[in-house]
């Protein structure tokens, strides 16, 4: 079975929303676009371009495509990234589109959370899911995702769409691998580790506190 990967920006308060710029999601009269742009360094590039490569497909909701869609075709073959990503298969989960013109993408049909699991059925490499918030909620629900790359930015904004809403499927994870960019980006690998195990602090001995 293949993995499928969320890789995502997101503040210490769990937003993801807009990360990239002012106008990319105002949804929800959001005014905190483009939180991210000034912490990147050299280390996060590197990162990036380790992590691509280990992936064939890319799963996209409809806002993230367009906004990929606008910008990588334009992008010149002396980009690594333009290069994986023009290239690679591309399936997008959306209501309203009716076509997808990126190269090599295809619209998901019917059911998305049925069509995602028969995708990860396939032979191939690793799913990335980048950005597509409101698709990363149906999948969480629906316990899609095996494993999270999270860079966590040294930001709290307090309002914004967050990577985990209500209806995620509780899940134990392991921490794998974590980096600390030079501007204090955490970059942080989880996997599934099986269900939540849970104790108490309360000693053996120490009698229920009666109402």
């Amino acid at each position: 079975m293949r993995k499928l990967v969320v890789g995502t920006f997101i503040t210490i308060d769990g937003v993801m929303q807009g990360p990239g710029g002012p106008d990319e999601d105002r949804e929800g009269g959001f005014e905190h676009g483009g939180w991210s742009v000034n912490y990147w360094d050299q280390m996060m590039g590197e990162t990036m371009d380790v992590q691509m490569p280990k992936a064939d497909t890319l799963l996209l909701g409809r806002k993230t495509y367009e906004i990929f869609a606008a910008h990588w075709p334009h992008i010149g073959d002396e980009e690594p990234a333009a290069v994986q990503l023009n290239g690679m298969r591309k399936y997008v989960a959306s209501r309203t589109l009716e076509r997808v013109e990126w190269n090599n993408s295809t619209l998901l049909e019917g059911n998305v959370a049925k069509a995602v699991a028969n995708l990860k059925e396939e032979s191939g490499g690793e799913i990335h899911v980048t950005g597509s918030c409101d698709l990363i909620q149906t999948l969480l629900r629906h316990d899609l995702v095996d494993e999270f790359v999270l860079w966590t930015f040294p930001v709290v904004l307090g309002t914004g769409k967050r990577l985990f809403g209500e209806g995620t499927v509780p899940a134990g994870l392991a921490c794998v691998d974590t980096k600390v960019s030079t501007t204090g980006v955490t970059i942080s690998t989880y996997r599934r580790a099986g269900a939540v195990e849970y104790g108490s602090f309360a000693l053996d001995d120490q009698e229920p506190v009666s109402a």
